[in-house]
């Protein structure tokens, strides 16, 4: 009889990832990983858009996630591997340079969705203790402060294991059923006005172009769910529970969001949500004064912080596995000696928070950026699927129907152009962002040369390292 204690080893020799997560663990963590800031900080923003339909650019951007998640069901069931979007990327196209971008993309995101969550941390903290911030600053100062803490838990070392995660995706969707059950209430008394839901505003653009443009910031919220596939080696029997269970996930996400949005519109006017970075917290005070409005800001203010901190954890690790892997410059490879954690990674990812915090500010401008960056992923994710049908694998996997990669494609491609009604603002950041890692990129290739250090085979696999888990957006 075989001794099922010995831990399975790589073709290398090393022991591989321990197979810990079974479909209840793995939609739990798909759930706590799509909820977040975007939910919580843009329903205000998105209704400014659309007027009272705040719920169909959300059932939209579901609709787009879902198919995309096709494309990511039939890559993590042919390649249970971690490393996502850079593995798929590298597999299908082989080019290092995009493979790079791709990851440092990913990094981006990660960074411009936790300082969208720090501003809408220094929001419901200035509701939370009444503070009178008006001028933004204040605002700006209470970001920055939240990003130093969350750099220094950082440094310190937070292992964010699956079960710690239950509990915060638990937090966050009591946060969420809290606002729907205070609009079930207010239908029941007859005090909301739900025939908002079906009243379009988009200003100046047409009906098809507003929702468009709103999708585009809605997309914010329902990202995360890609990150599920970095556990595909942690998971039992992934190619069995993955389709069943992602879909689940999403479907699940997706009908909290557009209950969520509906109680909203019909509590509060489409013109007063979209005052501020808490229409969450306005929603319950409207419809449940008797509610202990402290309470649910602290909730929301958990929520977000949770996702800054895991996706400050992400972006760090992969600036250190991107040096690792020597595209990037070795200092920003160091880890500390006292702490084993990277410090000069979380020191160059929390720099780049500080200047999105203190420059850009607005929660609509970042979030918007996050989204955009990974359609831009998704895009590539959506062609690399049709790119890989040429390599077959010896296993059974899922396969999505052709057109929905097609469809994937042309959808996150046309919301990440300006056809959209994007705001060029979001193109500067993602384009600056993106810039940084070229340069270093270069500088990094110049300095190999000039040292004669050997550059090894670029291995996306290495990028993925002790990545912790939790909520993207």
């Amino acid at each position: 009889m075989a001794d099922t204690t010995t831990a399975e080893r790589t073709g290398d020799g090393q022991p591989t990832l321990k197979r810990v997560m079974g479909p209840g663990l793995l939609l739990l963590f798909i759930v706590g990983d799509v909820l977040g800031t975007g939910i919580y900080a843009l329903t205000g923003q998105v209704a400014a858009e659309v007027g009272g339909v705040v719920w169909l650019p959300f059932l939209v951007a579901f609709l787009v996630a879902l198919v995309t998640a096709f494309s990511y069901l039939e890559l993590v069931t042919k390649y249970p591997q971690a490393a996502g979007a850079a593995l798929y990327t590298h597999k299908a196209f082989g080019v290092h340079f995009l493979t790079f971008i791709v990851a440092f993309a990913v990094m981006s995101s990660g960074i411009t969705s936790a300082s969208t969550a720090a501003r809408a941390f220094s929001a419901n903290f200035a509701s939370v203790f009444e503070l009178d911030l008006g001028d933004g600053i204040g605002i700006t100062l209470i970001g920055l402060a939240f990003m130093t803490l969350v750099a220094l838990v950082n440094h310190r070392g937070v292992g964010e294991s699956v079960k710690a995660n239950v509990v915060l995706t638990c937090v966050e969707l009591t946060g969420l059923l809290i606002v729907i059950g205070v609009g079930v209430w207010a239908l029941g008394g007859g005090d909301g006005d739900f025939s908002r839901v079906t009243e379009f505003d988009t200003g100046d653009r047409s009906v098809v172009g507003g929702v468009i443009a709103a999708t585009g910031l809605a997309f914010f919220a329902m990202v995360g769910f890609e990150d599920s596939v970095n556990m595909a080696e942690e998971c039992k029997e992934p190619r069995r529970i993955f389709p069943r269970v992602l879909l689940a996930g999403l479907v699940a996400t997706g009908v909290i969001y557009v209950l969520v949005s509906i109680s909203a519109i019909a509590l509060v006017p489409a013109d007063r949500l979209s005052e501020g970075d808490t229409p969450l917290l306005q929603v319950v005070e409207a419809g449940a004064p008797g509610f202990p409005i402290g309470l649910f800001g602290v909730i929301t203010m958990f929520a977000v912080a949770n996702s800054a901190l895991i996706n400050m954890l992400m972006a760090s690790r992969l600036v250190y596995g991107l040096s690792r892997e020597r595209v990037l410059p070795p200092l920003l490879g160091r880890v500390s000696a006292r702490r084993r954690t990277p410090t000069t990674a979380i020191l160059f990812t929390t720099a780049l928070a500080f200047g999105l915090i203190t420059f850009v500010g607005a929660v609509p401008a970042l979030g918007g950026t996050t989204a955009l960056l990974l359609l831009l992923v998704f895009t590539v994710v959506n062609i690399a699927v049709l790119v890989l049908r040429r390599d077959h694998v010896d296993a059974d996997h899922f396969r999505t129907p052709t057109f929905l990669p097609v469809v994937g494609a042309l959808a996150c491609g046309y919301l990440a152009t300006p056809f959209a009604g994007r705001p060029a603002e979001q193109y500067r950041i993602a384009g600056i962002l993106l810039a940084i890692g070229v340069v270093l990129w270069l500088v990094t290739v110049l300095v190999n040369r000039r040292t004669g250090a050997q550059t090894p085979s670029f291995d996306p696999q290495n990028l993925s390292g002790d990545r912790p888990s939790g909520p993207r957006n």
